[in-house]
């Protein structure tokens, strides 16, 4: 995360946004905002599960969080600018913080008109095991048509696949997969309750159904409300998905710090 916010600083951002829960807010304040605040004004918005549209009450058997698109709409109050939305524990690489605040620059002012980063997939398996992502569909103008969740990739006899119904399809390396990293303007918001009201109708029931940022898109861009512009970034993201992944993941920050593309303190 420290790397995230130091990338997105150096690519001109100029406010982070937290989504957290109010149980350990104390002591995120204490050992994480902290540390940012007197580079960037930092904003801590809450998560939680009975943060719910009127009308709705809370399923006593709900325990999961209701999912990204549901954490995205916790910083309407505090966003009123273009923003991008990113995980807070993936490694997504300078040039795609860069690519993302110029491609939020474009959209500026612009209504349902949003980006998302693509990364190849080639660039975002594990060697230790399956990973999920957002398989991209472009259209020829290099717009979002469709982003199709696959829960477990994986390289079998050197080629990416994916299972479907218990039979391995291929893709390739230069598939575009989404990360989950998103540039919306401010009425994305608007959107988004309208459609968890829909969600919450369809899915009270079940206790696991969440409400994720892939979906909603994949929903809106079906229905032709918006358009997502997929700009391709050449980072190599990473992450750890799995223990054995942390290794890996230490040793690659490592080097670019011995490479002097970042300071060995961050903030």
């Amino acid at each position: 995360m420290d790397y995230s916010v130091y990338d997105a600083l150096q690519s001109g951002f100029g406010k982070i946004v937290f989504v957290i829960r109010h149980y350990f807010e104390e002591e995120f304040r204490e050992k994480v905002a902290s540390k940012y605040e007197n580079s960037v004004p930092v904003e801590i918005v809450f998560q939680e599960l009975d943060v719910l549209p009127e009308g709705f009450t809370l399923n006593p058997e709900r325990e999961k969080p209701w999912g990204t698109n549901h954490a995205l709409m916790m910083g309407k109050e505090v966003i009123h600018e273009p923003f991008g939305i990113i995980n807070a524990d993936d490694f997504y690489g300078r040039e795609s913080y860069q690519l993302l605040a110029e491609q939020l620059s474009q959209i500026e002012g612009k209504h349902h008109q949003y980006c998302m980063i693509g990364y190849l997939l080639g660039n975002t398996l594990s060697d230790s095991g399956s990973v999920a992502r957002g398989v991209c569909e472009i259209d020829d103008n290099g717009y979002l048509s469709k982003i199709t969740e696959r829960t477990q990739i994986e390289r079998i006899n050197g080629i990416p696949s994916f299972k479907e119904q218990e039979e391995w399809k291929s893709l390739t390396d230069t598939t575009p997969v989404s990360m989950n990293m998103w540039g919306f303007t401010p009425d994305y918001f608007d959107l988004s309750e309208n459609s968890f009201i829909e969600f919450l109708k369809n899915n009270q029931h079940n206790p696991k159904a969440e409400f994720l940022i892939p979906t909603l898109v994949n929903d809106l861009v079906a229905k032709k409300e918006i358009s997502v512009k997929l700009v391709n970034t050449p980072a190599d993201w990473f992450g750890v998905t799995y223990i054995k992944d942390r290794p890996g993941a230490v040793q690659k920050i490592q080097e670019l710090i011995d490479k002097g593309i970042y300071p060995s303190k961050l903030f």
